[in-house]
């Protein structure tokens, strides 16, 4: 079991409870709700399993926005949040490793030339993107010649690819499924841009909890509980993070 300091207790759940946030957008790890509306899916239940940890009651926070569950935890509001780890995410707040991998990748219409990922960083080529989601930052930073064209959620990201008919659509592997379904003849190309990570942030401060978070972390990913509750709630498309060990 982790040992846990009044240190640790003090930074996460201050008031004796743990105040956590999710993002209800990510379908993937926000599956559902109770019926008194509290959010349930992988994302809520690694909430609990900290709170366990710490041996202190759970207050479990869903918001609609990225940003606000960031916020969240800069501002202390929160002594954890879940969301997709990300350079421009880290200088606000601090990371554990992830738990989870997330794949992304791109769909194209059916009248693409494009066959492979590889060929999408083209001049000319515009990709419909949801904006500052987790692989949207990542394709500002590393994109060298195709132009993002952004919308401000995922189905208007899907709405503004067949609208504009946009070369590429840029999301999670599992959504792009689900999207395809509804544009004839698109096609969602094979591996990945990159792999979003899912980790626990807490404010920069907590110097102690980011220790204990970490081997939470570790310990929910190498005793099989990540793995299970992907298989619990029945999610494709992502995985348990590999277990990280110190260089």
């Amino acid at each position: 079991m982790i040992d846990v300091s009044p240190e640790v207790r003090a930074q996460l759940a201050p008031n004796g409870t743990l105040s956590a946030s999710v993002y209800l957008g990510n379908f993937l790890l926000v599956t559902g709700q109770s019926p008194s509306g509290e959010p349930t899916g992988i994302a809520p239940d690694i909430c609990r399993a900290i709170a366990e940890r710490l041996g202190v009651g759970l207050n479990l926070k869903g918001y609609k926005t990225q940003e606000e569950v960031v916020d969240s935890a800069a501002s202390g509001q929160c002594g954890i949040a879940l969301v997709g780890s990300d350079p421009a995410r880290a200088q606000r707040v601090t990371f554990t490793p992830a738990y989870v991998e997330l794949e992304a990748t791109y769909l194209v219409p059916a009248d693409s030339s494009i066959l492979g990922i590889g060929q999408v960083d083209q001049p000319g080529i515009r990709i419909a993107s949801f904006f500052k989601s987790a692989y949207d930052l990542w394709l500002q930073r590393n994109l060298k010649h195709a132009a993002l064209v952004h919308a401000d959620s995922i189905l208007a990201s899907n709405e503004l690819f067949v609208r504009e008919k946009l070369d590429a659509l840029a999301g999670l592997k599992t959504g792009l499924v689900t999207a395809a379904k509804n544009i004839p003849g698109s096609r969602i190309l094979d591996g990945q841009f990159t792999g979003i990570q899912q980790a626990i942030a807490t404010k920069n401060s907590n110097l102690a909890s980011i220790q204990f978070l970490s081997a939470c972390v570790q310990e929910l990913i190498s005793t099989g509980l990540v793995t299970a509750l992907i298989q619990k709630y029945g999610v494709e498309g992502l995985s348990a993070a590999p277990v990280f060990t110190h260089s």
